[in-house]
């Protein structure tokens, strides 16, 4: 087991002896990667919000049947991945052009840009990270779900073959599809 995926169960067998603090902690620890996560699903901020919370409170409701043999971040990003698809079940479909928001433009520099960049540096980098985010615009959901938790949180395919509940195979075959899906939208448009 890593280092964190240890401090994560002894946090989860604080909370079951009653300890609030360590509940508030690890929701602390995950609540960014959850909200970029799920946020790559419904595209907007208020219904981010909404999932990410509802997502928190799943997991507080349904943490006595985490089985403490298993990694509790691949089990709370199934959680978030469930229900952002309840949400977009009960809502319309949204438009590949909500993803282009103005919060979205924030979301992805935080993802992307590195904070602290030279001077002669920036206008670079902004000028790639709205190249990356059109490009991600244009590809699905799924790939999008892939790309996000395999590059942003450092995900192995395995991890996210069980959080999305698809094969491995899959997993692997999106990943590589989205990188050359990317790859020809930004040479386009250069």
């Amino acid at each position: 087991m890593f280092m964190m995926e240890k401090q994560d169960v002894e946090l989860i067998k604080k909370i079951f002896r009653g300890d609030e603090q360590s509940l508030e902690f690890l929701i602390k620890r995950y609540l960014k990667p959850v909200y970029n996560f799920i946020y790559q699903y419904v595209g907007n901020v208020a219904d981010t919000e909404d999932i990410a919370q509802e997502t928190f409170v799943r997991v507080w409701r349904h943490l006595k049947k985490f089985d403490l043999d298993k990694n509790f971040k691949t089990w709370l990003f199934s959680i978030a991945k469930n229900a952002a698809i309840d949400w977009l079940r009960k809502k319309r479909p949204i438009p590949l052009s909500a993803w282009e928001s103005e919060d979205e433009d924030r979301a992805a520099a935080e993802i992307f840009v590195d904070p602290a960049p030279l001077p002669d540096e920036i206008f670079d980098r902004q000028h790639l990270t709205q190249s990356i985010q059109a490009a991600l615009a244009q590809l699905s959901a799924d790939y999008r779900a892939v790309v996000f938790l395999h590059y942003q949180e450092g995900l192995t395919f395995r991890e996210i073959a069980e959080i999305l509940g698809e094969p491995l195979d899959t997993v692997k075959s999106r990943e590589r599809r989205a990188l050359l899906a990317l790859r020809k939208i930004l040479i386009q448009s250069q």
